[in-house]
């Protein structure tokens, strides 16, 4: 605790050492008639400076004298830049229990941003965990598929059934022909065939007589 506040202090008085620093070794601190009591009353009299460059000199001068300034309802408030909050005060400067209740504040700040970064960094690592499970399983995954062979479905081979040759009964005699059917035909072109053969066939010789 008194690390923290012991480095919030110095902060704040490098930052008024800095107002500090723009004013010119001539210029005179006590510059006014009469003391301001606040902020605003010691920036309304820096506006009557001679010139520019006491006017800049006086405003850094009234910034460092009063850490307050007045609200419109009344009091005053400190802004702690250290923290990015504003804080009532009853003066234009914080008093010692005022700035006890600002240095405890900004120790809790400070606890709040460690925890916060803390619980950041770990749902960060977690979604890297988990992305690195996922991944690991995918790989997992397609060498199984890639090792186990999976088995072909066969076509099946259609069987070509023998042809049944139909037998032609002869017609009975006497029996009704039906004009053009093969059982009527068939004895018709038969007859035509056979004296076909015998007239391309020539006839066998006779053998000659011995005397």
């Amino acid at each position: 605790m008194s690390d923290v506040v012991a480095s919030r202090r110095a902060a704040l008085v490098v930052a008024a050492a800095g107002f500090l620093l723009l004013t010119p070794l001539h210029a005179h601190a006590q510059w006014w008639k009469r003391a301001p009591v606040d902020f605003e009353e010691c920036a309304d009299a820096a506006e009557k400076a001679a010139n520019k460059t006491e006017k800049t000199a006086a405003l850094a001068d009234c910034n460092a004298k009063f850490a307050g300034r007045r609200k419109p309802g009344g009091g005053y408030s400190y802004y702690d830049f250290l923290q990015d909050r504003t804080f009532d005060i009853a003066g234009p400067n914080p008093t010692p229990e005022e700035q006890k209740r600002i240095d405890e504040s900004y120790t809790s700040y400070l606890a709040n941003q460690r925890r916060s970064n803390e619980a950041a960094q770990a749902a960060a690592r977690q979604q890297r965990e988990q992305q690195e499970q996922a991944r690991q399983q995918q790989v997992a995954l397609r060498t199984e598929v890639e090792r186990v062979s999976v088995p072909v479905a066969r076509v099946p081979v259609p069987v070509e059934r023998p042809k049944v040759q139909q037998s032609v009964s002869p017609r009975p005699k006497g029996a009704p022909c039906t004009k053009g059917s093969f059982s009527c035909e068939w004895p018709r072109l038969s007859e035509s065939l056979s004296d076909l053969k015998k007239l391309f066939t020539p006839a066998p010789s006779k053998p000659a007589k011995k005397g």
